[in-house]
């Protein structure tokens, strides 16, 4: 069957709409109930958390409700990262890992993020085979079979603790102004704690989580508030995680903003050296800088691109055994620590870099100069299909043509939006801003 629910991470949507509604979650928890139960054995268990919408509390009953229904027992963690669910989940022996949150999305949306008992995100052919439970009847359990939900009051803990055994032994971040800033979200108490039980002078932004300002104005897609922090603060170095704490920026000490790319960079050279990186090789995906695979080269490394999606770029990892990947946007997977990516750790990294360095952030942050990168989001209404469009083809060509070896054209659909993704890449940038203009102008007409 077609996927209609699932998209590259997960199910996601508006709260109470199609498909973020308390049904639909029912639905999910039974039909992932039914799906992970098939082995017949009586005792199954499951972790979930959150972050920290208001519509999580919704979903969570719900999900719980449809898990319980099929003989589950859920452990419910409250609100940890994303990558804390990842860790649980396999730490506790749980059959399934289930993270409620819409990552970097504003409030009203939410969404339903599913992993294995490896700890790793599902499959899309296992996230197809509980579509087509949901589409179908989920047998219930027998009374005596129903599954008990209890809260887990030391998840967030455990994660700490376990966080803090990925910073080198020996070192300490004593003397060091961090600022955090947690996107109001997930990760708003245990990043803190992990930091200040470093060691480092914590200094804590987007920590007061109301159930409707995660991601408002603060995290990492909005870093400028970090930023100003640490210019006011003169600290040394600034963390921005999203909501869910799978993605982080850097920020130096003179404010500015490393991405993804800049962090993977660093990361790829410094394990190289220290004959830590499998593979002799960096996973990213197709939206990461074209200075990023230049610099590699320079290395002695390789790029191996995916499609857009931290569980595409898991998946070449795994398959090639490769420790070490992520994307632009700041998911930094690090398999040899986590199974998804995770922002607190990932800057953990970095700070560990300074430390062992003794240089600044600055000097760190900028590994290679990027290649001047243009990208454009397009909204289209619900039914159309603008990349289907001639008119949209033949810009794309021709773009195509006018940047054949000097740049590159990237066009896809958003996996969890109504948008089309315009991006190009160009060592002249009155040619980069020409070619994205042509083609969001021809997608916006067929939009």
């Amino acid at each position: 069957m077609s996927r209609k629910l699932f998209g590259t991470d997960g199910v996601r949507g508006r709260a109470n709409t199609y498909p973020m509604t308390a049904e639909m979650a029912l639905h999910l928890g039974a039909a992932a109930g039914r799906y992970f139960r098939r082995d017949g054995r009586n005792r199954h268990r499951v972790v979930i958390g959150k972050d920290t919408r208001l519509s999580g509390y919704m979903l969570e009953n719900a999900l719980t409700a449809g898990l319980t229904s099929t003989g589950m027992n859920v452990l419910l963690l409250g609100p940890v990262p994303t990558p804390a669910v990842g860790y649980l989940t396999r730490s506790m022996r749980a059959d399934l890992g289930i993270m409620i949150s819409a990552s970097h999305n504003p409030a009203e949306d939410n969404g339903i993020k599913f992993f294995g008992p490896d700890g790793f995100k599902l499959s899309d052919d296992a996230e197809t085979e509980i579509e087509a439970i949901v589409a179908g009847q989920i047998e219930p359990a027998q009374p005596g079979n129903i599954g008990r939900a209890k809260r887990i009051d030391d998840g967030r803990g455990r994660y700490v603790e376990y966080a803090k055994t990925t910073f080198p032994a020996g070192q300490r971040l004593d003397g060091m102004k961090v600022v955090i800033d947690c996107a109001n979200g997930a990760a708003y108490r245990a990043a803190p704690e992990v930091l200040w039980e470093l060691g480092a002078d914590v200094i804590p932004l987007g920590v007061e989580p109301d159930g409707f300002n995660i991601n408002d104005r603060v995290g990492s897609t909005h870093p400028a508030a970090c930023a100003a922090m640490v210019l006011d603060q003169k600290a040394h170095l600034g963390i921005s995680l999203d909501g869910d704490a799978d993605r982080v920026v850097i920020i130096d000490e003179q404010g500015r903003i490393a991405d993804g790319d800049q962090i993977m960079a660093l990361l790829a050279r410094r394990w190289a050296q220290q004959g830590r990186l499998k593979g002799e090789a960096l996973v990213a995906t197709v939206m990461s800088n074209l200075g990023l695979e230049h610099f590699l080269h320079r290395q002695g490394l390789r790029l191996e691109r995916t499609r857009v999606g931290d569980r595409y770029v898991v998946e070449r990892m795994r398959e090639g055994g490769f420790n070490l990947g992520g994307e632009q946007s700041g998911h930094i997977v690090m398999t040899d620590y986590a199974t998804t990516g995770d922002g607190l750790i990932a800057a953990m990294q970095f700070l560990a870099a300074m430390a062992d360095t003794g240089l600044r952030a600055s000097e760190l942050a900028c590994q290679f100069e990027p290649v001047p990168q243009l990208l454009m989001n397009v909204r289209y209404a619900a039914g159309a299909d603008p990349l289907s469009a001639d008119s949209v083809r033949a810009m794309i060509a021709q773009a195509e043509a006018r940047l054949a070896g000097s740049g590159r054209v990237l066009i896809r659909k958003s996996g969890t939006e109504p948008l089309i993704r315009v991006m190009a890449e160009a060592e002249d940038e009155t040619v980069l801003r020409e070619v994205v203009a042509g083609i969001v102008a021809a997608v916006e007409r067929a939009a």
